[in-house]
């Protein structure tokens, strides 16, 4: 999936016309979504940019989780990206030194809560980062070092359960501090910053 690389056919062309792309950076504190409730008082992606009519997140991110989100308004566009067939990769900053058993049973896959109902996580990727990723301040502290030592990995998954990597940290004993996206496919969130928006010419 290489938006800006994929030569459109002709009915591709004609469908480029109509249909509109964008990824933005989800800041912190935002709700994946255009229109709002009325007891969620939270900023909304709407707020972020001019967008055109019929806007749909693709996917979401939770309100304090941040990163890159795709935008489109193809409903075929969005079904294809939220396939199982798309990585999507994330870094998370965690509360304690990860181990390389915890990171082990990440991969192979972890009961966790969905609904009610016990559901086991398919296996991923996950690597420990051997030191923070180069990203913009989260605009709110995460928490005081004099609480302890924090650590940071990547886990590339192809589901997305409500808010699953989150769960799936606390199952092996490592909270989950702040979660950042930073690929989905092969849109990477790059030098994005927080709130900033960008037009891709086509996705799937």
């Amino acid at each position: 999936m290489t938006p800006d690389s994929i030569e459109p056919t002709q009915d591709e062309s004609q469908e480029s016309t109509t249909d509109q792309h964008f990824m933005i950076f989800k800041p912190y504190g935002y709700l994946s979504q255009f229109v709002g409730e009325r007891r969620k008082r939270k900023p909304l992606l709407g707020e972020l940019a001019d967008f055109p009519a019929g806007i749909m997140a693709i996917g979401r991110l939770d309100h304090d989780s941040e990163g890159l989100l795709l935008l489109t308004t193809d409903g075929k566009t969005s079904h294809a990206v939220r396939s199982k067939s798309i990585e999507k990769e994330y870094y998370l900053q965690l509360n304690g030194e990860i181990t390389e058993q915890a990171i082990l049973s990440l991969c192979e896959g972890v009961e966790i809560g969905i609904k009610g109902e016990k559901y086991r996580t398919l296996p991923c990727k996950a690597r420990r980062l051997d030191q923070a990723p180069d990203l913009p301040p989260r605009g709110r502290k995460i928490r005081d070092e004099r609480h302890g030592p924090t650590s940071w990995l990547a886990i590339t998954i192809t589901e997305g359960k409500n808010r699953q990597l989150r769960k799936m940290t606390a199952a092996v004993g490592f909270a989950t501090l702040r979660l950042v996206r930073v690929r989905i496919g092969d849109i990477h969130l790059g030098g994005l910053q927080p709130g900033e928006v960008r037009p891709l010419a086509v996705l799937g």
